[in-house]
């Protein structure tokens, strides 16, 4: 049996530990430029507040809120804290997210559950929801449905047919808007007409990964605990650029400070790359990426900002459309170690960045293109991000 620990409203309830008096009020956390809301407790859920909802338009649908700035390098000390906990308790976890862990449940009662619940909010302060069930999938149905601080077991078949019956088919994780359309064409709207298809049929149609769900929910297990994560296909740094902007020396310092996140990601994986992407999001048109091949294998800085500044006038003219989003990623990993070095390599600036920075602190030292985003180095919220936090099976 698997076990699904999902901890309710995670970052409004981590920042109840620290300021108690928070509780019973309506919270909102707000992302890196302050803006939108990226967390919200069930009270401002009940008022009308969405999550990714702009504080200007949340304050007058619940005008009685408080809002805090995110805090993942406090989010992730709560979310070891609940790590350790579960692992006390089970000799195989998965530290799938940073609210969220499974873990092999050797005691599938409901009284093993509720004690489990107890002692996280009685140790760790965060109420969280309980799935056990033979499957991954299943037991992520549980604690999802059981929210908030609720438990639930499924033990037998009587019982796993009960919690699919006329659940949306949405609610399986993996099962997004664009799969849930081409279900319904084909008459497979809830959980239990997606456990009854024929296999081959959904395989057919939704891939391999779709046919792994139709395993899950149907009680067999395909899907393992993963106590270490599995290697990267891909690491990528981006996110919001704060407000979108057609500023050709903001946009410039973001490709800047992206590649120098991810340059931290390659050294902490100790792999390299062969290929990099820039990813750019605009406010009124469709996404554009393209891909460079590298002269080799290269996880230094002076490398992959070359290859990204070559891209970045092939993905985007300043006139063209103010950019939103933007991402670094680099693919064709493998290990440093083993990486073909060149005849006239010489040691990288990065190494001197990365002790100073390790000694001073993050970003003390940094490249000069990143000098227009004061605002960014200025806020201490977006010196740690949730790609920050390593380990994680699931982003």
């Amino acid at each position: 049996m698997i076990g699904h620990v999902d901890a309710d409203c995670f970052y409004v309830s981590a920042e109840r530990v620290r300021f108690p008096h928070l509780r019973s009020m309506p919270v909102g956390v707000l992302g890196n430029h302050g803006a939108c809301i990226i967390a919200k407790s069930y009270e401002m859920k009940a008022a009308g507040v969405s999550t990714g909802m702009p504080i200007w338009d949340a304050t007058p649908i619940c005008p009685q809120a408080v809002y805090v700035k995110r805090d993942f390098r406090w989010y992730e000390a709560l979310s070891r804290r609940m790590l350790a906990l579960v692992q006390e308790v089970s000799p195989r976890v998965e530290f799938y997210s940073i609210d969220e862990q499974f873990f092999a449940a050797l005691e599938p009662t409901d009284g093993f559950a509720r004690q489990l619940q107890n002692n996280l909010l009685t140790r760790v302060g965060v109420p969280v929801s309980i799935g056990i069930a033979p499957t991954k999938t299943l037991a992520k149905l549980i604690s999802d449905s059981s929210k908030p601080f609720g438990y639930g077991v499924v033990a037998d078949d009587r019982q796993r047919r009960a919690l699919l019956h006329n659940r949306p088919v949405t609610d399986i994780t993996g099962i997004a808007k664009r799969s849930a359309m081409h279900l319904a064409a084909h008459g497979i709207e809830t959980c239990d007409q997606f456990a009854r298809a024929d296999r081959a049929f959904i395989r057919w149609l939704l891939t391999k990964r779709g046919e792994d769900l139709w395993w899950e929910l149907n009680g067999t297990p395909v899907i393992p605990v993963q106590a270490v994560r599995p290697k990267h296909k891909f690491v990528s740094r981006g996110g919001s650029i704060g407000r979108a902007s057609c500023d050709p020396a903001r946009v410039q310092a973001f490709v800047v400070r992206n590649v120098e996140r991810l340059v931290e990601a390659l050294m902490h994986y100790k792999v390299c790359c062969d290929q990099l992407t820039l990813s750019l999001s605009f406010t009124d048109r469709p996404e554009r990426s393209l891909r460079s091949s590298l002269l080799g294998s290269r996880a230094d800085f002076e490398a992959l900002l070359e290859a990204a500044l070559h891209l970045l006038p092939q993905v985007w003219q300043p006139s063209s459309a103010a950019v939103h989003y933007m991402h670094v990623i680099a693919g064709c990993l493998r290990p440093l170690a083993h990486r073909q070095m060149s005849l006239f390599e010489q040691p990288q600036l990065h190494d001197v960045k990365h002790r100073i920075n390790n000694a001073v602190g993050r970003f003390a030292l940094r490249s000069g293109s990143t000098l227009p985003l004061v605002d960014v180095y200025g806020d201490a919220a977006n010196e740690y991000d949730i790609c920050d936090i390593y380990g994680k099976s699931c982003f």
